[in-house]
């Protein structure tokens, strides 16, 4: 019985918290909409937000969450005090409203499976009490419904807490479906069975065909007859299979388009709790902001907005911090005190959406991303003193590139947009960012699903390769003729912009034409990105576009460059699906490069390895980083203490230094100061690799001069790696 009621606990509690996930949503864009509405407007609004709180705390007395009912109760004081008139619609009562909406919205995400908490502190819980008390201060509270029974309550037209059928929302693990939905799916699903009672019997004749065959050749008999009916038998087979490929093919995409659909939830699911963030984000800030949103009912796979939430609110962040000034500032310059924020959707042809995040704030800073490229040491001064806005503004994009002249708990470590471009990229999609009218604005093109998606297949190399339609701006067959050279790179003009055209083969490091290939007259490429920032890469032949299942390398391959997974071709061949983000910022690296080998070069591209030096007492931690480093390209050497490394690296040339902190003689700490002070190893990137996990630990490394500070205890091979490649 016990094993039961926790089993039912643990289900009551799952469903409370996607309710209170509603209700907090709501409550949030109320108090959004309160602060902006006309006076006529705003006790329909506290109305609304009053019956989401009275749910909610119904929902959590169900439950016995004793601590958000307590608040709610209070939440409830305030909003019926604000409905009777009896407190004015003040700045600090919103605020605290606010507030109080955060801190249930995270006690509903610390609910445990037995209804414990973790976070948040309850001296903010107790703070928020008190506000909420002088608020009230001479307010008669002896009328409002949540000071009253459940009966009296219920009486007045609020009901305890339900689930709403219509609704829908994203959370962990659970997504609501209707009953037609899923009657048409079983339905769709049922219809499979006779497929599947087709193809055996299809099996069946095949092999009777196959004995007949086998007997005729065993008696080496060859009569005419009986030729002409093995002939007709396959005939007809052939007919029945093509047949049942039709009925197949339209079972599978009726069934695949219906379970599309249970899969898709509108972008105002994501959105609802954007206009808070901005709200609060400004408000720390002291800055007047407000977010326009269009598009919202777009409706997109549930798994790319679960993905997409961090990106936009790293956008929002930046808009905030970077674009939109102080009123003061803005009213210098003739602007609106209030800043303007949009987020626009709009579904592109094919199957993909693009999200504008905009800002009419002071726009991105081009001399400070061109500082902070050179800084980083992804540009070099002269290229960077060459470069135009257009150039230079995808290295905002870079990690550790970034406008901010000090670190936050909001920006300034050059990591925001870094994450966004990885997000958006893990999805197969693109981002670019451009300033025009006034206006600052991030494009996000995002597949509408990820089930299946649509790609063209292309052939360079020798090999086939896939890249995403998503990315995708079309193909064009060039002559050799058109192509002029523009500092040094090769470029063709398309739509009157010039567009860098550079071999596939090249950007993706492989060994090109061999010697001897003729020089063609007619060139096949493939022009990636978007009207503002395009690449052709030139390949053997364009084929044509499909429908694509990309799957994803496994854990041991989770990021690899240039590569997004692999896709299963119709020939049961395997095609690599390209990432065309990373080739866009891979083409801009590579060395200028002729499309044709010139006769008598293989066309090879030389590879060479970047060196390491690892740092480490322990012969297994010493043998395990090695292995790892040398399996992911790297020429590795080995040192067994901060002496013996430090004599390496006067004597040798290494890229990188890796080092375990506790070692004899001398520790990674007195290693990495030494490298510092030395004029020659100064800049050489260093990264300890440690047991000391606390904080004055981290402090102590960063204080030496280490780049980068990784714990073992949550050692992760693909992120040391990704440090490692960024550093490199």
């Amino acid at each position: 019985m016990e094993e039961k009621d926790a089993t039912f606990l643990k289900r009551l509690l799952a469903t409370f918290k996607d309710e209170a996930a509603e209700h907090i949503s709501a409550i949030s864009s109320g108090l959004v909409d309160l602060e902006r509405a006309a006076p006529e407007e705003q006790a329909g609004i506290i109305e609304r937000v009053f019956r989401e709180s009275h749910s909610m705390k119904g929902a959590a007395r169900a439950v016995n969450l004793s601590t958000v009912e307590t608040l709610c109760q209070s939440f409830e004081d305030v909003l019926f005090a604000l409905k009777r008139k009896q407190i004015a619609i003040a700045a600090d009562t919103i605020d605290v409203l606010h507030r109080s909406a955060n801190v249930l919205g995270e006690l509903i995400s610390a609910v445990g499976e037995k209804g414990v908490f973790v976070v948040p502190e309850r001296s903010r819980i107790r703070d928020l009490i008190r506000d909420f008390g002088q608020i009230m201060k001479g307010v008669a509270l002896s009328a409002s419904p949540s000071a009253l029974s459940p009966a009296a309550s219920s009486e007045l037209g609020y009901e305890a807490a339900a689930i709403r059928p219509g609704a829908q929302m994203i959370s962990a693990g659970t997504v609501r479906v209707t009953k037609q939905a899923l009657d048409s799916i079983l339905f769709q699903a049922e219809g499979l069975l006779s497929a599947k009672q087709a193809a055996g019997q299809r099996a069946a004749e095949l092999r009777g065909i196959i004995a007949k065959m086998v007997s005729v050749k065993e008696k080496e008999v060859f009569l005419t007859e009986v030729w002409p009916g093995i002939q007709n038998s396959l005939a007809d087979l052939g007919k029945a299979l093509e047949q049942d490929r039709r009925v197949l093919a339209g079972m599978v995409d009726g069934l695949m388009d219906e379970v599309k659909q249970i899969s898709m939830l509108p972008f105002s699911s994501v959105l609802d709790l954007m206009p808070k963030v901005v709200r609060d984000l400004a408000h720390d800030q002291g800055k007047d902001a407000a977010l326009t949103i269009s598009g919202d009912q777009i409706e997109i796979d549930r798994r790319v907005l679960d993905e997409i939430r961090e990106p936009l609110i790293h956008l929002l962040r930046n808009s905030i911090d970077h674009g939109i000034e102080k009123p003061a500032a803005r009213t210098a310059k003739n602007k609106d005190p209030m800043g303007s924020i949009k987020i626009d959707i709009v579904q592109k042809e094919g199957k993909s959406v693009e999200v504008v995040v905009s800002d009419d704030g002071a726009g991105i800073d081009i001399d400070k991303v061109r500082d902070s490229a050179v800084r980083l040491g992804a540009v070099t001064p002269e290229e960077a003193g060459k470069a135009g806005g257009r150039e230079l503004l995808p290295f905002i994009f870079r990690s550790g590139v970034t406008t901010s002249p000090i670190i936050t708990d909001i920006s300034g470590r050059g990591l925001g947009l870094a994450i966004v471009q990885e997000k958006v990229d893990k999805l197969g999609g693109a981002v670019f960012c451009e300033q025009a009218g006034g206006r600052t604005a991030f494009r996000l093109l995002l597949p509408l699903t990820l089930s299946t998606s649509r790609g063209v297949l292309v052939r360079a190399a020798g090999q086939s390769f896939i890249l995403p339609s998503t990315g995708f701006d079309r193909a064009v067959r060039i002559k050799r003729d058109d192509i002029s050279t523009v500092e040094n790179r090769e470029t063709v003009f398309i739509d009157g912009q010039a567009v860098p055209i550079l071999p596939l083969w090249k950007v993706l490091e492989m060994p090109g034409p061999g010697k001897g290939t003729p020089e063609l007259v007619f060139l096949q490429a493939a022009v990636l990105g978007t009207a503002g920032h395009r690449i052709a890469f030139a390949v053997e032949e364009v084929l044509h576009e499909q429908e694509i299942l990309v799957k994803d390398l496994g854990k041991q391959l989770a990021r690899v460059r240039n590569v997004l997974g692999a896709a299963v071709l119709g020939t049961g061949q395997v095609a690599t699906v390209l990432n065309i983000s990373d080739l866009l910022k891979s083409a801009l690296k590579a060395a200028p490069e002729k499309i044709i080998a010139a006769p008598g070069e293989t066309g090879a591209v030389p590879v060479v390895k970047k060196s390491i030096l690892v740092a480490e007492d322990s012969i297994t931690a010493r043998t395990l980083l090695k292995n790892i480093l040398e399996a992911a390209g790297y020429d590795v050497k080995t040192a067994v203490d901060g002496i013996d490394a430090f004599t390496m690296l006067r004597t040798g040339q290494f890229d990188l230094v890796a080092s375990d902190v506790d070692m004899p003689r001398m520790n990674g700490l007195e290693l990495t100061a030494k490298i510092r002070q030395d004029k020659r190893l100064s800049n050489l990137p260093v990264v300890l690799i440690t047991a000391l996990e606390s904080r004055e630990d981290r402090e102590r490394g960063i204080e030496v001069g280490a780049n980068a500070y990784i714990v073992k205890s949550s050692f992760d091979q693909s992120n040391l790696l990704e440090v490692i490649k960024r550093l490199l």
